[in-house]
Order: C-alpha cells, then sequence, then structure tokens
C-alpha cells in the first residue's frame, strides 16, 4: 500500500528515478518528431514477434523479434540512437532487449507504452 511517509523519505531515490525515466524513454508524440525530423539519428527496432510486425508497425521500424537481438546486433549502429519497443506499458521485451544493447555499448532508448500507445495516438502505421 502507497504511503506517504514512506514516499516523502524518499525524494531523492525519486529523483534519480525519474531522471533516469526521462533520459532513456521517449513517448510516442516525441518520437513521431523524431521520425519527421532527424529520422538518420535513430534505428527504430519493433522487438515484437515477427507476424505482429508483419500486420502493423511503426513506420521505418525494422523487426528484430527480442529473442533474436544478439544473432540480429551486428545490423545495428552504435552512432545511432537505438529506439525499441514492444506491446504495451506493461510488456518488458523491449526493456529486456534495452539491457542487452546497453551490456553491447549501443546508445538504446524504450518507447514508452509500446506499440500500444503509438496507435493509440493516431499516428501513421505501416503493414
Amino acid at each position: 500500500m502507497l504511503k506517504l511517509e514512506n514516499i516523502t523519505k524518499q525524494t531523492q531515490r525519486a529523483k534519480e528515478y525519474f531522471e533516469d525515466k526521462v533520459a532513456f524513454t521517449v513517448g510516442p508524440v516525441e518520437l513521431k518528431e523524431i521520425i519527421e525530423k532527424s529520422r538518420n539519428s535513430v534505428e527504430i527496432i519493433d522487438v515484437r514477434l515477427r507476424e505482429h510486425y508483419e500486420k502493423g508497425h511503426i513506420p521505418s521500424a525494422i523487426s528484430i523479434p527480442g529473442k533474436e537481438i544478439l544473432s540480429n546486433i551486428n545490423k545495428l549502429s552504435k552512432d545511432k540512437i537505438n529506439i525499441v519497443y514492444c506491446y504495451s506499458q506493461q510488456c518488458h521485451l523491449a526493456a529486456k532487449t534495452a539491457v542487452i544493447l546497453a551490456e553491447n555499448n549501443y546508445p538504446v532508448i524504450e518507447l514508452e507504452g509500446g506499440f500500444n500507445e503509438w496507435k493509440n495516438s493516431d499516428f501513421d502505421i505501416v503493414s
């Protein structure tokens, strides 16, 4: 249960958490702007199952299912920001993939809310 006294005693920890969250996530609106203005500076990686990617994905995203990231890591660039996404806010495939990329020195951030949030924002989908 959420207790106010626990939260008020941990403001420094909360500050660090939210600073990290801002540094390593991007929302759908921000991602749309990135695609429109500086597409060549990022690689958008859909880590969902390939059949779900084929049914619909974010424009210019490539499909590398999470379980295949290590065998396909050479397709990515350390000179671009790699933006990973999976199904939804509750899905951890993107976060797990981001850990692997970061461990291998690839710049990486996660699309907050995943593909579902992108769709809910009524942005373009490619199939």
